[in-house]
């Protein structure tokens, strides 16, 4: 592509990404007919749709459901009418997963049996396989915990490609039509007690960030996305985390954001860190996010005493580390050390901050100044809330692993409405996507695609 097109297709993109919010502003006016990241294209899981389901069943509303063979907890992505998602065949029997939070789930040994990674794209209306490509055939780079998979990251679109990662193997950048553009080879290094990799790549203008956070060489690495050649990278001073980062514009620049266990930082577009945060968990999963004007960012590890949340103001520089008696300065606006959950990512809607906990407890705070709207109150005992949960219809939703979707009317008190759900023996660890008025859950060997049906 020339340096022409290059420019013209970027003035699109530009007003593609005004038009559904994928610049990451904090309105969300428009209906959004795209979903081009995990947790759509402003990162919040919050979508202003109107007409979207609020009952379902393994048949109530079930548009499609397409077999997808492999594992991937990977959230799918949409542009169009095309949905894009990543999973990897083994050759041998998968072993079963054990559902909720416990120790055990280290696989130390890398697998030797025969693997595929593969990258498809269904048809949004019918569930049909438009395309899929296999990027790679052989034995994994590395292990994984048992609850991972080898495509846990969320694909990301720009509306003309599409990029997809596969953490210890590269990034892959397809067309529409399926034919591979580029690939940028991402090397294996040892995680966190063999624990694998998740954090999905991010996209603003022309260039695409990774995260790479591991025990061996940390780094944040700026690639273009024409040509997918490096255009530089920075070491990180973080061991093993699973944080996607969060591109911030606003007034007065555009930042990167990353989560980490030493520290939160903040990128210019060059690289270079404008302000950092210390005093986050020893484990980093939740995506930073902005709302309203405030970015949340979150570390709520289970065994740790500290989890931590903060909401930052825009414009800072330095470092922002509180004392210990303090929760806010002339930057952070407030924060907690108690209040953070492990897995799932927060939301905000109508200055509410809802939190999900992998345990089975939800609690809602005021978003702008912390104050608790409800306390941590149980929400479906016996299971493990995995997933981040996503809002609409002035309804929070929570997904567990066994697939039954509790349903929270979003209001200053906790009440729940009913719970949802799919087949007996599903197993959920992926966060669903919203585009239009379709959601679509991805479980352990399908794609559900829920819509009113009427």
């Amino acid at each position: 592509m020339n340096n022409h097109s290059k420019w013209a297709w970027s003035c699109v993109c530009a007003f593609v990404s005004l038009t559904i919010g994928a610049a990451h502003v904090d309105s969300q006016e428009q209906p959004q007919p795209n979903w081009p990241q995990f947790r759509g294209g402003d990162s919040t899981g919050v979508s202003e749709n109107r007409g979207l389901p609020d009952k379902w069943s393994a048949t109530e509303n079930v548009e499609w459901k397409a077999e997808i063979e492999g594992r991937g907890w990977g959230s799918p992505i949409v542009w169009g009418d095309n949905v894009f998602l990543s999973s990897v065949v083994n050759s041998a029997e998968t072993e079963p997963l054990k559902k909720g939070l416990y120790f055990g789930g280290d696989r130390p040994s890398v697998p030797q049996t025969k693997h595929q990674w593969r990258v498809l794209c269904l048809d949004l209306t019918t569930g049909t396989t438009r395309w899929q490509q296999t990027v790679r055939e052989g034995t994994p780079t590395g292990p994984i915990h048992l609850k991972n998979s080898y495509a846990s990251e969320t694909p990301v679109t720009d509306g003309k490609y599409v990029y997809v990662c596969f953490g210890g193997v590269g990034i892959y950048c397809f067309d529409f039509a399926g034919k591979q553009i580029w690939n940028y080879d991402l090397p294996a290094h040892p995680t966190r007690n063999g624990w694998g990799t998740a954090a999905s790549p991010v996209l603003h203008g022309d260039v695409l960030y990774y995260v790479d956070d591991n025990d061996q060489q940390s780094m944040l690495i700026a690639i273009d996305k024409w040509s997918g050649k490096k255009l530089w990278s920075v070491d990180r001073d973080e061991k093993s985390n699973w944080a996607t980062p969060f591109v911030w514009s606003h007034d007065a620049r555009t930042e990167i954001v990353t989560a980490g266990t030493r520290a939160v930082r903040s990128y210019d577009l060059n690289g270079n860190v404008l302000w950092s945060i210390k005093g986050m968990s020893s484990i980093t999963i939740a995506t930073p996010y902005v709302s309203d004007g405030l970015l949340y960012v979150s570390s709520g590890y289970i065994l740790d005493p500290v989890k931590a949340l903060y909401a930052v103001r825009p414009g800072a520089k330095g470092d922002l580390t509180l004392a210990d008696d303090q929760t806010s300065n002339e930057v952070i606006a407030w924060s907690s050390k108690t209040i953070a959950p492990y897995n799932p990512s927060t939301l905000v809607h109508a200055d509410r901050l809802f939190v999900l906990y992998d345990r089975g407890t939800a609690a809602c705070f005021r978003a702008k100044t912390g104050e608790t709207l409800y306390a941590s109150k149980a929400l479906k005992r016996g299971t493990a809330f995995t997933a981040s949960p996503w809002c609409y219809n002035g309804k929070f939703f929570c997904l567990n692993e066994d697939g039954d979707c509790v349903v929270i009317r979003e209001s200053d008190s906790m009440e729940i409405l009913h719970t949802n759900s799919l087949a007996e023996g599903e197993l959920c660890l992926s966060t669903p996507s919203i585009a239009g008025d379709r959601l679509l859950i991805r479980a352990d060997q399908r794609l559900y695609c829920i819509r009113n049906q009427q």
